[in-house]
C-alpha cells in the first residue's frame, strides 16, 4: 500500500486509532468524500472497521518505519485518535514528526496530556471529553440549543430570540451595543435560514446565531 494509492489529492488523511473518537473521525472523513488509511494495533477493531473503510491496517504506529513502509510520509494530514495509552499516543506523534507530516491531530485525555502532544510535535490538540462537557454544560443550565467554544474566547451559539427582541429591527433593538453579541443568522419555524442585517425584523419563536465573546454570549443566552 504505497503513497501514491492513497494520496490522489491534498484531502487524504491518515487517522491512526480506532476507538470511539479516532473511528468517527476516520468514518466521518470518509462520508465527506477524503481518502482515508486507517490504522490500529488492534486486529479486532481494525477487522470491525473494514467493513466500513477503505483502507484499514493493522500496524504499530509508534514505529516510524513502520509508518513510511504504510506510505504515511506520504500524508500531509494525520489525526492521532489514541487516548488511554498516553505513552502509544506520545510516540506515535513523534514518529509522525519524524516523518514530516505537516499537520497533526491528537487526542489528549488531560492538560498534561495535551502540554506533552503539544512539545513533542502535534500542530492541534483536541480534548473531545472536556469539550463535549462544557457544550452539555452550556445546554443544560440556559436557554441555547446549541454552543461551540473556540480556544481565542469566542464562542457560536444557537438560541432562542429573547422577549426584547420581538416585533422590531435588530437595530432597533441594539443586541450589539448593549449585550457584545452579533446576530449572524435567523431561522423562523418552516422558513429558510437568513442572514441577519440591521433592518431584520425579529419575530416570537425566532432562533438567533449569535457569536462574540463567549462571557457575552453566555450573557445574552440567560436573559428571556
Amino acid at each position: 500500500m504505497s503513497a501514491e494509492e492513497h494520496r490522489t489529492s491534498v484531502d487524504s488523511i491518515v487517522v491512526i486509532g480506532l476507538g470511539r473518537f479516532g473511528g468517527a473521525v476516520a468514518q466521518s472523513l470518509a462520508r465527506l468524500g477524503h481518502d482515508v488509511l486507517a490504522i490500529d494495533e488492534n486486529l479486532d477493531l481494525v477487522q470491525r472497521w473494514s467493513d466500513h473503510l477503505t483502507h484499514v491496517v493493522q500496524a504499530d504506529s509508534t514505529d516510524a518505519e513502520t509508518l513510511r513502509q504504510l506510505g504515511v510520509a506520504g500524508f500531509d494530514r494525520a489525526v492521532v485518535g489514541i487516548g488511554s495509552d498516553i505513552e502509544a499516543s506520545v510516540l506515535t506523534v513523534l514518529a509522525l514528526e519524524e516523518l514530516g507530516v505537516e499537520d497533526i491531530w491528537a487526542k489528549a485525555i488531560s492538560d498534561k496530556h495535551a502540554r506533552i502532544l503539544e512539545r513533542t510535535g502535534a500542530h492541534h490538540v483536541i480534548r473531545p471529553e472536556a469539550a463535549m462537557g462544557e457544550r452539555v454544560a452550556h445546554l443544560v443550565t440556559g436557554k441555547m440549543i446549541d454552543f461551540i467554544a473556540f480556544d481565542d474566547g469566542f464562542a457560536i451559539a444557537k438560541t432562542a430570540a429573547p422577549r426584547m427582541a420581538w416585533g422590531v429591527t435588530l437595530s432597533e433593538s441594539a443586541l450589539r451595543s448593549r449585550y457584545g453579541v452579533t446576530v449572524v443568522g435567523i431561522k423562523r419555524a418552516r422558513n429558510d435560514f437568513v442572514y441577519a442585517k440591521p433592518d431584520t425584523i425579529v419575530e416570537r419563536g425566532d432562533v438567533l446565531i449569535v457569536s462574540g465573546p463567549t462571557v457575552a454570549v453566555e450573557r445574552f443566552a440567560a436573559i428571556s
